[in-house]
C-alpha cells in the first residue's frame, strides 16, 4: 500500500567505499525530507545496522564486502519482510538485476544517476513504488528473451574464464572434450559471442559469472 512520506524519510547506506557513502548522503541531506541515520561499509555491518535503526529506506551496493549485495538484501528482507531496500551500483549486468530484485530489492538504480533523481527515488519508493531505469528493463527483456546459460553451460564458463582449455575444462567436470565443445557453441549462441573470451567478457558484464 502506498503511504505518505513522513517528514524525515529515514535512510541506512551501504556502500563500502567512505567517499560515496558520503557523496550520496549529502545528496539525499539536500533534498530536505531525508535523514541519513547509519552508513555500512560491509553486509554485515548493514544487517547490523539495520537491526539497530531499522529505517524507512535502504541503498545498498552490489558488490559491498562480506555478504555481497544480495546476499545482504536476502538477510534484510528475512529481518523485515516489507523493507524497502534499493541496489545502488555502478553495474548494470541482467542476471544481477533478476538476482537482486528476486532477493527483494524493489529498485535497482545506477550510481551515475543525478543526485535529485536518486532523492525523488527514496521518497517513491518509500510511498510503495518499484522503480528501475528504462535502459536496465530493455537489457533485461532482451538477454532474458533467449535461453538462459545452464548450470552446466555456467561451469564450463567459469573455468573458461580462469584460462582452462577444452581439454582441462573436461577433465575438471569429468566430462568428454567434444561434449565440452558442444557447450561452449551454445553459450557462444546464447550470448551473442564472438569467441571464448568475447563469451566471458558479456557473461561478466551481465552478471552470469565473476572474475
Amino acid at each position: 500500500m502506498n503511504q505518505p512520506v513522513p517528514s524525515l524519510v529515514r535512510v541506512l547506506i551501504a556502500d563500502d567505499h567512505p567517499l560515496m557513502r558520503e557523496g550520496i548522503a549529502a545528496c539525499l541531506a539536500a533534498h530536505g525530507g531525508i535523514e541519513v541515520v547509519a552508513q555500512a561499509g560491509s553486509g554485515d555491518e548493514a544487517i547490523a545496522a539495520f537491526a539497530r535503526h531499522r529505517p524507512d529506506v535502504t541503498l545498498v551496493d552490489l558488490q559491498i564486502p562480506g555478504k555481497d549485495g544480495i546476499e545482504t538484501i536476502r538477510a534484510l528482507r528475512a529481518l523485515q519482510a516489507d523493507a524497502r531496500l534499493i541496489v545502488l551500483t555502478t553495474f548494470g549486468g541482467d542476471a544481477r538485476v533478476a538476482a537482486a530484485l528476486n532477493a527483494g530489492a524493489v529498485a535497482y538504480l545506477l550510481k551515475s544517476m543525478p543526485g535529485r533523481q536518486l532523492a525523488d527515488t527514496v521518497c517513491e519508493v518509500y510511498r510503495g513504488v518499484h522503480v528501475m531505469p528504462q535502459l536496465l528493463r530493455r537489457e533485461l527483456a532482451s538477454h532474458y528473451a533467449g535461453d538462459a546459460l545452464s548450470p552446466r553451460e555456467l561451469d564450463v564458463l567459469r573455468l573458461a574464464a580462469t584460462g582452462n582449455s577444452n581439454r582441462e575444462i573436461g577433465i575438471l567436470l569429468a566430462i568428454g572434450e567434444t561434449t565440452v565443445k558442444t557447450h561452449m557453441s551454445a553459450i557462444l549462441v546464447k550470448l551473442g559471442a564472438n569467441d571464448r573470451t568475447h563469451a566471458v567478457t558479456l557473461a561478466t558484464q551481465r552478471g552470469f559469472i565473476s572474475l
